[in-house]
């Protein structure tokens, strides 16, 4: 017992020697560190001594550790949410050691509600609750807040997406609720539908939701927004009726809409399916319909249509993890219509979802495919690209 209680004593003699040690070390120096830790790592720092806690915590580092998280150019990280077997479940993915062959996967703690994702931008996710509450929130720090009620349409909640501008250091949410409305021709003709949503958004620390008006596009794939040189971009469709889709932006700071050029993929054999940011640049992926590949297309400079090149094409693939009656339903229809590019990891490699059911990854080098799975990987899920910070609202 006596040769126990001297060992206990020497390892807290150790410890307190080692935190005391690093709590030596300059500010400097220990804020260049930390401040290029990913999240999971830097949270254990935390543990270390009380200087480096209250580090931690401080505004100005964690100002720092996200903008040195932007410009390292790191493999992503994701918050995958459970749809099901287990509703409201949400886990941390990063890829940051990918290279390595390491994906740190993280249980992220329950919401005291039922919560359900909507976006994410710079480490805060924008959620809303079954009462339709819309909230932004840390799910890390665990901070959260809800946003005025919305001035239109309060007991609906439409397509919402979140954003930041550099320059004015603002973050908006922005809401667009598609309508169909009945135009009469004249009299004796029968009534025809045109196409327009109705836009609204929040200045976040401002008390009211404002009125945007109206602009005539009908969003599609709304949960496949890109954020690039402050514009949020979505793909639209002018009516049901065509196959070519438009590629709209909203510019965070003027809250101005603009179509923006496409690249030369959508033709009556392709149509763009879905966006995304790839090397910080606005890419798409184009589904060819003859022989079901998918292309993923990057506008090298931003604006410039002619900067958009085809970089990658992804051939057919199927996901061991899908049933044998969805596996069934997938070969018989268009398969890549089910499938979207989530990134490009920085060893080439593909990050690819499949029917909200699968994730793999895929090798153009090798033209391979492997799927990727964590414990407790539900069979239903909702992911999005996910900065891990400790970031919150300074307003």
């Amino acid at each position: 017992m006596e040769e126990s209680t001297m060992k206990e004593g020497k390892l807290m003699k150790k410890g307190k020697a080692a935190a005391n040690m690093m709590d030596r070390l300059p500010r400097e120096v220990v804020v260049h560190i930390l401040s290029r830790l990913p999240l999971p790592s830097l949270l254990n720092s935390k543990l270390v001594c009380r200087g480096w806690r209250t580090l931690i915590r401080d505004p100005f580092f964690i100002s720092k550790h996200l903008s040195n998280l932007a410009e390292a150019g790191n493999d992503p990280s994701f918050i995958l949410e459970s749809n099901w077997p287990i509703p409201d479940q949400r886990h941390f993915i990063d890829f940051f050691d990918h290279s390595e062959g390491k994906v740190i996967s993280k249980k992220l703690p329950s919401s005291p509600m039922p919560m359900y994702l909507v976006d994410s931008c710079n480490g805060l996710l924008c959620m809303h609750d079954t009462s339709r509450s819309v909230y932004i929130c840390n799910p890390f720090t665990r901070l959260y807040i809800e946003l005025p009620k919305l001035i239109k349409y309060p007991t609906l909640v439409g397509n919402l997406g979140l954003g930041f501008h550099q320059k004015t250091k603002e973050y908006k949410v922005i809401q667009i609720v598609f309508r169909r409305k009945l135009r009469r021709v004249d009299s004796s003709t029968t009534s025809t539908t045109s196409s327009e949503s109705e836009v609204q958004i929040l200045t976040i620390g401002s008390p009211s939701w404002r009125d945007l008006g109206t602009i005539p596009y009908r969003f599609i794939h709304l949960k496949t927004k890109a954020l690039v040189n402050g514009r949020l971009h979505w793909l639209s469709k002018p009516n049901r009726y065509t196959t070519a889709s438009l590629l709209v932006s909203f510019d965070l700071e003027t809250e101005q809409f603009q179509e923006v050029p496409k690249p030369d993929c959508c033709g009556s054999e392709r149509c763009l399916r879905h966006l995304m940011v790839v090397r910080g640049c606005l890419s798409a992926g184009a589904f060819h319909e003859n022989d079901e590949r998918v292309e993923i297309w990057v506008m090298k400079e931003y604006g410039a249509k002619e900067s958009w090149i085809k970089e990658l094409s992804i051939g057919r693939y199927m996901p061991p993890t899908l049933t044998q009656q969805e596996s069934r339903h997938f070969i018989y229809s268009k398969r890549n219509l089910f499938v979207r590019v989530l990134c490009v990891l920085k060893n080439g490699e593909i990050l690819l979802e499949y029917k909200s059911r699968a994730l793999v990854i895929y090798d153009p080098q090798h033209e391979t495919f492997k799927e990727f799975t964590f414990p407790e990987m539900p069979r239903w899920f909702k992911i999005n690209i996910h900065v891990g910070s400790l970031n919150w609202l300074h307003h």
